[in-house]
């Protein structure tokens, strides 16, 4: 009798059961045993890839096993956050972390579970000397982690052709000249970027400190991959966010570097689909480099010169 008795032979399989507490309540209490950790019913949590829950003070992370075909991320983010710890940046504490053998292999990690409200939406009452803020501490705590590392996946976010699918849908010239530019273009320096700090992977904790969350998708890249990300789809283009976070940027220069971002990015092109425009609407580079300016004037009103 296995502890997980679903079929998973594909990403479908386990898009289907990854936030479903019966599929895993059995497993989930198996690793909570096997940890010496006290039994606590499963909640959900903002779902992300993996099967993700609370359990009681703990966070259960439970990683899609290789036959969903997802590569397993659990090492690279027990090194982020270890990283992290030592960086002094404020992350979950990593309480355990191994693999249960049962009808497939899971990979788990357990972490603390971190009191406290979700960026998105405290946002919404923040006032625009608190966004400012914000800005400025989100800006201490990617400076401290987008620094130079050691190799840790060994992924290439600039060449690799398998990171590439998510720009399908965008018309054949724009993708020929995306190809052109990001091969012949000097991005500089790579550096450790969480690659992920949407709204829901800032928490601000019942004590007042900035919590970083889910490190799954952390990579060696340019800086503009992570700040990018930051100005577009956590601030979009907030003017007190903005500020606080990149000080007095021209609008030229904020579009150039969200420009640079966004197309080394492995969700830069569902970023443009859901904060600039419609795929079909950009039918070159200087389209996007269009919109982006356009796009932070527009919210800025006249903030940036």
């Amino acid at each position: 009798m296995y502890l997980f008795p679903h079929t998973i032979a594909s990403w479908h399989d386990w898009g289907k059961v990854y936030q479903s507490i019966p599929a895993f309540t059995p497993l989930a209490a198996h690793i909570l045993r096997k940890e010496n950790l006290p039994a606590a019913p499963l909640e959900h949590l903002t779902p992300g890839t993996n099967a993700v829950f609370r359990a009681g003070d703990y966070v259960l992370k439970i990683y899609a096993p290789p036959e969903s075909g997802f590569t397993d991320e659990l090492q690279t983010e027990i090194f982020a956050l270890r990283r992290a710890e030592r960086l002094g940046v404020h992350a979950p504490r990593l309480i355990a972390e191994g693999r249960v053998h049962d009808k497939y292999d899971f990979d788990y990690m357990v972490m603390e579970f971190i009191e406290g409200i979700e960026f998105c939406e405290a946002v919404k009452t923040m006032t625009e000397e608190e966004r400012f803020g914000f800005g400025r501490t989100l800006r201490a705590v990617t400076g401290k982690m987008n620094t130079p590392c050691e190799a840790f996946n060994g992924i290439d976010v600039i060449h690799d052709k398998n990171r590439q699918w998510r720009w399908g849908k965008f018309p054949e010239q724009f993708k020929k000249e995306r190809l052109a530019y990001k091969n012949a273009h000097e991005f500089g320096e790579k550096v450790f970027v969480h690659a992920d700090i949407g709204s829901d992977n800032m928490i601000l904790s019942t004590d007042g400190e900035l919590y970083i969350i889910d490190f799954a998708d952390a990579v060696m890249a340019p800086i503009e991959y992570e700040h990018a990300l930051v100005a577009i789809d956590v601030f979009e283009f907030d003017p007190a966010l903005l500020h606080g976070f990149f000080g007095n940027y021209t609008a030229s220069g904020l579009a150039e570097l969200c420009f640079n971002g966004l197309l080394i990015h492995d969700f830069g092109g569902d970023t443009i689909e859901e904060h600039i425009g419609k795929p079909s609407e950009f039918q070159c580079l200087d389209d996007l480099r269009t919109r982006l300016k356009q796009k932070i004037d527009e919210k800025a009103k006249g903030a940036f010169a």
